[in-house]
């Protein structure tokens, strides 16, 4: 039997198991008048303050707050031994390269824990119907959940792009969606570790 981990993160606002949220602060519009503590200069104060945190955080926490961006130990691992890192940039550049590097059994090992996110919750029931077929569909053919990462995908247009996803990777031999689904869960970590580690 495959186990999956419970929703993932569950902290209010996080980035859903499969569907992410941009994380990253708009910019402020040229010539507006606002004031000087504009949201890119607050975003840069929460990268600094949140890196710091994890920089200097224990090793089993820094591990388990991975852990939960992907589901691989040695990905994990990694990336915690390899602290402190200079800046978010050089946080997530590693994390892509342990992402690239990492083997058959592990990639099957992140992919067993995700599930499934919940649609947007305004979607009408037809539309959650044919969303469930198509998740029970790519699940059957593959042997786990659907991932995909929608960064910067407004939650309306979301189960459109979900179901056009799922559709559109069913065709693919498995070994060529395996290379699909390694990218995405690579993109889907990135976003998780950004939001984890720039939220207060």
């Amino acid at each position: 039997m495959r186990h999956t981990r419970p929703p993932h993160p569950t902290r209010p606002g996080a980035p859903e198991p499969t569907l992410t949220s941009d994380t990253h602060a708009p910019c402020r519009k040229t010539g507006s008048t606002d004031t000087p503590a504009i949201p890119a200069q607050q975003g840069t104060a929460r990268h600094v303050s949140g890196l710091v945190r994890f920089n200097a955080a224990p090793a089993g926490a820094a591990e388990a707050l991975l852990f939960d961006c992907c589901a691989s130990r040695r990905w994990a691992e990694r990336l915690s031994a390899h602290r402190p890192y200079p800046t978010l940039d050089a946080l997530l550049a590693a994390a892509d390269e342990a992402a690239y590097d990492l083997s058959r059994a592990e990639l099957d090992e992140a992919l067993a824990a995700e599930s499934a996110a919940a649609p947007h919750p305004g979607a009408p029931p037809a539309a959650l119907m044919a969303l469930g077929a198509a998740h029970a569909a790519y699940e059957s053919r593959f042997g786990h959940a659907f991932v995909i990462s929608l960064d910067g995908v407004r939650p309306e247009e979301r189960l459109d792009r979900v179901l056009a996803g799922i559709r559109s990777r069913l065709g693919n031999e498995p070994e060529e969606e395996r290379v699909v689904a390694a990218d995405e869960l690579r993109r889907l970590a990135r976003a998780r570790l950004t939001f984890a580690v720039t939220t207060p």
